[in-house]
């Protein structure tokens, strides 16, 4: 019988020193800084192929360090190659006959100063043959008037003369015209050779665009790192065909970790962007790391169907997002840790004097 009271007694201190111990946990849990658990993440980026091509090289290996531009694949590149080939010849073809098309023009330009210039003699020519026949014209009427006191040799040569000035004065306006009629069409000439230049720049213009567009495909021929960080996976083996869009090859960059973590509804407002938090891991138990809330999800993670009673309301709970100071990559992807929130500053309030 008192072998039985004591295993009663000595139960019931047990019962009770593990209920007094819970409760001192609880306690202090309450009283310590809001926060949570949550599994660390890197910054990663998928490296894709934009051409159909096979890959020929692998230059690093799954769990590499590489840095910012390093070389990661090398895809097949004839095709590509071929293309820029193609389009710089077809460049220099459009140059040169942008060459030739201004040299056309600027002939037009001179062969239509040229028959301006003709033109123009032609009438100044019709304007001294005007002014000769004119003169030889009255000078015979003269004569005519004169009657005996002239001779019929004397008339004759003159009207002889006036005639042929009128000749020559009819054969220069019809020169006239046709060094009118050259004018014109030079003048056309010469702005068609001018569209046909700016033609021809175009041309050169599209050939270089052409040639941009052929060297970026070389260009995605060797796929580098956009950032420097660990080659988690390298999708492809050598001699398998890359399709454009798919994913050759993802980075990691673990000097720049991020982890997610979830509030209760009662412990939101100790949270927000910019606020100081620190962070341990379970690899490293005597060193913390600091961290700083980047966001806090305005919606939550867990809503029950009607939010009525207290116990409802602290089911809530809200993801809230720290990014960690963490430069020298030990904590990897993948890694468990807690996460401490600092108290937060409170606000200063000013008086209000009635």
């Amino acid at each position: 019988m008192r072998r039985a009271v004591l295993l009663f007694v000595a139960l019931v201190a047990v019962l009770g020193g593990l209920l007094g111990f819970r409760i001192l946990r609880d306690r202090r849990a309450a009283e310590a800084p809001p926060g949570g658990s949550g599994v660390v993440e890197g910054t990663s980026v998928d490296v894709r192929a934009r051409i159909n091509a096979r890959v020929l090289g692998r230059h690093v290996e799954e769990g590499a360090r590489v840095d910012k531009g390093a070389l990661l694949v090398t895809l097949d590149c004839t095709e590509p190659e071929a293309g820029q080939a193609e389009a710089e010849a077809r460049l220099s073809m459009a140059r040169a006959q942008a060459d030739a098309a201004r040299a056309a023009a600027q002939a037009a330009i001179r062969n239509s100063e040229a028959v301006a210039a003709q033109a123009e003699g032609s009438q100044a020519q019709i304007a001294s043959l005007a002014d000769q026949q004119g003169l030889a014209q009255r000078q015979a009427e003269r004569l005519e008037k004169m009657g005996a006191a002239t001779t019929e040799a004397a008339l004759d040569q003159a009207r002889a003369q006036a005639a042929a000035l009128e000749q020559q004065l009819a054969a220069a306006r019809h020169s006239s015209t046709a060094a009118g009629r050259q004018a014109r069409a030079a003048t056309e000439q010469e702005r068609a050779s001018q569209q046909q230049a700016e033609s021809a720049v175009r041309a050169v213009e599209a050939a270089e665009a052409t040639l941009r567009r052929a060297r970026v495909s070389v260009a995605e021929c060797e796929l580098r790192a956009p950032m420097a960080g660990t080659v988690e996976t390298l999708a492809l083996e050598l001699g398998e065909l890359a399709l454009p869009g798919a994913v050759v090859a993802r980075l990691v960059d673990t000097h720049r970790p991020k982890a997610t973590f979830y509030l209760p509804n009662a412990e939101l407002a100790a949270a927000h962007p910019g606020q100081e938090a620190t962070v341990r891991a379970d690899a490293y138990p005597d060193r913390t790391f600091p961290a700083r809330v980047v966001t806090v999800s305005r919606e939550a993670a867990f809503t029950p169907r009607n939010v009525q009673t207290r116990s409802d309301r602290d089911r809530l709970v809200y993801p809230v997002e720290v990014h960690i100071d963490a430069p020298e990559g030990l904590l990897l992807p993948g890694m468990p840790v807690e996460i401490s929130l600092s108290a937060a500053r409170e606000p200063a309030v000013a008086e209000q004097r009635p």
